[in-house]
């Protein structure tokens, strides 16, 4: 019995697997297929690497040329710029802390140095070099060193902070010198190359480079004012974006196009590691043209000024104000007696363009202004309730920069069902005697005492503490009769509210009512 059972299921087994190989064999093609199976599994053919090169008809031959021309750009590009890119060594004295032993205060020890650095090239052949501000940033020493291993002590000719800007001499003669091109032709998408030094601590990663594109222009990063060091109103927020990698070390060298051209300064990244996340941001080459023009001619910066504060254009702005597009920016205030003032804009003056080129963003505007110079006439742009005009505004010089704010947007969701003020996130009262006094505000001033995060009013950068002026153009008198005013708007108007912050700045918030 045992012996017929083992019979049966051999029989069985050898069934199954002839089933198996005819079913493999109908995958495989039939016999055709067992003949491929058999000829993969020569061990000497897995082995033989060589291969019979198609024949050139298969191959697209232009895109293959096309593909070896366009790779054999970037070490072109890289053997043409790498000798203009330097190695910055910064050296800085710093106190070390007091220390205490068994009670007892010490003084500080010696003054220590603190070694730090960046990258910078080199704009012209007798050694001017651009850079970064925050890489030459209190300095006592500086050590420049070239792609040949040459060193020379570098001298600081100028800084600028609100660009983040610095320019540094050599003394050298005949020292290769990068182009610069034009950042404004500079196209979102298009590719570019990034250098610098990294391991500017040693020397394992020097002279490097990388590729990547333009990701985006017109870039406003007030969250990295605190890495460049500058909070005034004038810093210049119109960065390039690429997504070339760039790290801590880089900072200062040069951004390039695929026509071997300086279109930016590397200047930082955004990032929750200290490390390249995929967001790195450049000055625009032709800002820091004119900045290194006035270091250079003035020893400073002249900065030209028009004498306004500007927002953002919002939907609700485009509305109220006649926009055929949601672009530009509005003139919520002008400084008694500024240039903008005497050639006649307005509060409420939406300004579109400058001699000709547009103005989408408020940091374009910022551009646009600083490559001017104190004295120039320019012609701005404006849209008036609709109506188109050409205003005329002769610049002055900036007298220097002072505190001040930026206006941001975050995105929210509408409030329910609530009306009037707390619809638009807002709580009014009236301002004490010890408010006014504290504010220096006009004693019985409305009072903005609460502002609901992500609402209406918080999103157009309404704070605690604002004064509320007028509500569509007439003053407020009384946190009451403001209220009442506002629970009669009615709901999808935008309504046009004016603010005053503690020290005079304005704030243009036209709010549409949920």
């Amino acid at each position: 019995m045992i012996t017929r059972t083992r019979l049966v299921a051999a029989a069985l087994v050898v069934a199954a697997f002839i089933l198996g190989l005819a079913f493999a064999g109908g995958l495989l093609g039939g016999d055709a297929g067992l003949r491929d199976l058999r000829r993969s599994a020569s061990l000497s053919e897995a082995l033989d690497t060589s291969f019979t090169a198609p024949s050139p008809a298969e191959l697209d031959t232009d895109a293959v040329r096309r593909a070896t021309e366009f790779g054999a750009a970037f070490p072109s590009i890289a053997e043409r710029i790498t000798p203009a890119v330097v190695r910055i060594r910064a050296e800085r004295d710093v106190d070390r802390p007091r220390r205490t032993f068994f009670g007892f205060d010490r003084q500080p020890d010696d003054e220590a140095i603190e070694i730090a650095g960046g990258t910078g090239v080199i704009v012209s052949s007798d050694g001017f070099i651009l850079t970064n501000n925050h890489v030459v940033q209190g300095a006592n020493t500086l050590t420049v060193m070239l792609n040949n291993r040459r060193e020379y002590p570098g001298r600081v000719v100028g800084t600028d902070p609100t660009t983040d800007i610095a320019l540094v001499k050599i003394e050298a003669e005949d020292v290769p010198a990068a182009p610069l091109g034009d950042s404004d032709a500079a196209r979102v998408g298009e590719w570019v190359m990034a250098f610098g030094n990294p391991g500017f601590g040693g020397s394992s990663l020097d002279f490097t480079v990388t590729s990547g594109i333009v990701s985006a222009k017109g870039r406003p990063l007030s969250i990295l004012r605190s890495a460049l060091r500058d909070d005034g109103p004038l810093a210049i927020e119109d960065f390039i974006q690429t997504d070339a990698v760039i790290n801590p070390g880089n900072s200062g060298g040069p951004l390039i196009n695929l026509r071997g051209e300086v279109i930016g300064i590397n200047t930082a990244i955004a990032s929750r590691s200290g490390s390249y996340e995929g967001y790195g941001f450049a000055i625009p080459i032709n800002l820091a043209r004119r900045v290194m023009r006035d270091l250079v001619e003035h020893g400073r910066v002249r900065r030209a000024l028009l004498g306004i504060n500007v927002q953002q254009v919002t939907a609700e702005d485009a509305e109220l104000y006649g926009l055929s597009e949601i672009r530009g920016v509005v003139v919520s205030q002008l400084s008694e007696d500024s240039p903008a003032a005497e050639a006649g804009l307005r509060p409420h003056d939406v300004i579109v363009g400058i001699e000709g080129r547009p103005v989408e963003r408020v940091g374009e505007l910022q551009r646009l202004v600083a490559q001017n110079r104190p004295g120039d006439d320019v012609r701005i742009d404006v849209v008036r309730y609709g109506e188109p005009l050409a205003i005329t505004v002769r610049l002055t010089e900036a007298p220097g920069i002072s505190a001040g704010r930026q206006d941001t947007a975050v995105d929210g969701s509408v409030l329910g069902r609530r009306r009037g003020a707390e619809a638009l996130g807002l709580r009014l009262d009236e301002a004490t005697r010890e408010e006014s006094a504290e504010l220096g505000f006009p004693a019985g001033s409305v009072l903005v005492t609460g502002v609901t995060a992500y609402g209406p009013a918080a999103r157009r950068g309404v704070v605690e503490g604002m004064r509320l002026l007028s509500i569509q153009g007439t003053a407020a008198s009384s946190a009451r009769e403001a209220t009442a005013r506002l629970r009669r708007v009615a709901s999808g108007e935008v309504v046009p509210l004016e603010f005053e912050l503690p020290g005079g700045t304005l704030l243009i918030a036209n709010l549409r009512m949920p």
